[in-house]
């Protein structure tokens, strides 16, 4: 059996080079990953996906609830100019912050959540 090590890829999708002539480790794009693009992704595109974009939450009796009407203030438990909490079919995905578009209230991601998979 030979001593050869196989190089293995990087998580960012590099393939670590052997050094040659007693030079550092190189990292090179993966030959995969230089091909792959959002055509590879075209079977998912139509998937119905549900978004949310929380602004913040209260908790009140039913009681209090029916009492609310036109022009009633409900106090939420976030400050003004805190990050909103960005859910894709009920999962945390993303932290971002409101923003006007052409009259138009969106919200643009300020951080990508990483969560671990059970």
């Amino acid at each position: 059996m030979s001593d050869s090590k196989v190089p293995l890829p990087d998580l960012d999708g590099t393939v670590p080079m052997a050094p040659e002539d007693g030079m550092d480790m190189v990292q090179q794009p993966h030959p995969d990953t230089v091909t792959r693009g959002a055509a590879d992704l075209e079977a998912v595109f139509d998937v119905p996906v549900q978004v949310s974009a929380v602004l913040g939450r209260a908790k009140m009796d039913v009681g209090q609830l029916l009492k609310l009407g036109p022009g009633a203030v409900l106090e939420l438990d976030r400050k003004v100019g805190e990050a909103i909490d960005i859910y894709v079919n009920n999962r945390l995905v993303a932290r971002g912050e409101v923003v006007l578009v052409e009259d138009k209230l969106g919200v643009t991601m300020t951080e990508i959540i990483k969560s671990e998979r059970n």
